[in-house]
């Protein structure tokens, strides 16, 4: 009798412990598929972060190390911080506003007492861009609009002295794991107190590639013209690219990312290359 009930006993804690085995190894169907799920949800919103248009308010803070500036081979620190808001106007229209406010440390770049080679702490030029959107976008997605540069550096040296504005466009495709498109201004100076104009091109081609998981390896490299000056120093064009994360603080959504870009062309005294460390609060709630 003792012999037939530990028999008895043993089968269930037998069947119990398969089981459990099954679930640590395997995961029920339920299990596997909210896994997937939620996969699938942090790539499909790291693909809206790689959309400079996409309808989801985000807050990206940008630290960029600019170094070998000038002739003493400084680093210059800028903090970008760019909000971006997009306004529902219509069923089929959004406004998407993207704000760039530098936040800039420039060490001294030459030698000698004068004031081209003092250093500089404060505010840089601010850059507002807006560009109206398709609600309902088909597979190229695209914005087009006005973007303005405003003389509000703190110190002579961190800015343009010029309010400047122009056209703004960007276009990408999303398909799979890919986004891929470009954004592109030109601006030009229409008032200001200092002697020299604006007439600078900005062109930002993106590639990303999303692993999964929220990871996704991209280019993004800011690739300028800078029109009055000398021919030689028309140019600057980085090389590079880095990773991304996405990742959750509670129910926030955070994107994090780390590149570097070696400016294979430059102008005189301008720095060689560049590390670009960005994280990123996204509020997905805007439709």
């Amino acid at each position: 009798m003792s012999r037939a009930t530990n028999r008895v006993g043993i089968l269930p804690r037998a069947a119990l412990i398969i089981l459990i085995a099954a679930l640590l190894l395997g995961g029920t169907p339920w299990t596997r598929e909210a896994l997937a799920a939620e996969e699938e949800s942090e790539t499909e919103l790291a693909k809206k972060t790689q959309n400079p248009v996409a309808d989801l308010i985000s807050v990206p803070f940008q630290s960029n190390f600019n170094f070998n500036a000038g002739s003493k081979n400084a680093t210059v620190y800028v903090l970008n911080v760019q909000p971006v808001i997009p306004f529902h106007l219509t069923s089929d229209w959004n406004l998407i506003t993207r704000t760039i406010i530098p936040i800039i440390n420039q060490p001294s770049l030459f030698p000698g007492p004068n004031a081209v080679s003092g250093s500089a702490w404060g505010l840089g030029d601010i850059n507002p861009s807006f560009f109206l959107s398709p609600a309902k976008p088909g597979a190229l997605v695209w914005g087009v609009g006005p973007t303005f540069t405003l003389p509000t550096a703190t110190d002579w040296r961190l800015g343009s002295g010029k309010f400047s504005l122009g056209p703004t466009a960007v276009a990408l495709l999303m398909e799979g794991p890919w986004v891929v498109g470009a954004l592109m201004n030109n601006q030009w100076s229409v008032a200001g107190w200092r002697d020299k104009d604006v007439n600078q091109m900005l062109i930002q081609p993106f590639v990303n590639y999303n692993l999964g998981n929220g990871w996704a390896v991209s280019t993004s490299p800011i690739i300028t013209a800078d029109w009055e000056a000398k021919s030689d120093d028309h140019w600057t064009v980085p090389v590079g690219g880095g990773v991304s994360k996405l990742f959750k603080l509670g129910k926030l959504p955070v994107n994090t990312s780390l590149q570097a870009y070696s400016n294979v062309v430059r102008p005189e005294h301008a720095p060689d290359w560049n590390l670009r460390f960005q994280v990123q609060f996204l509020l997905p709630g805007f439709k």
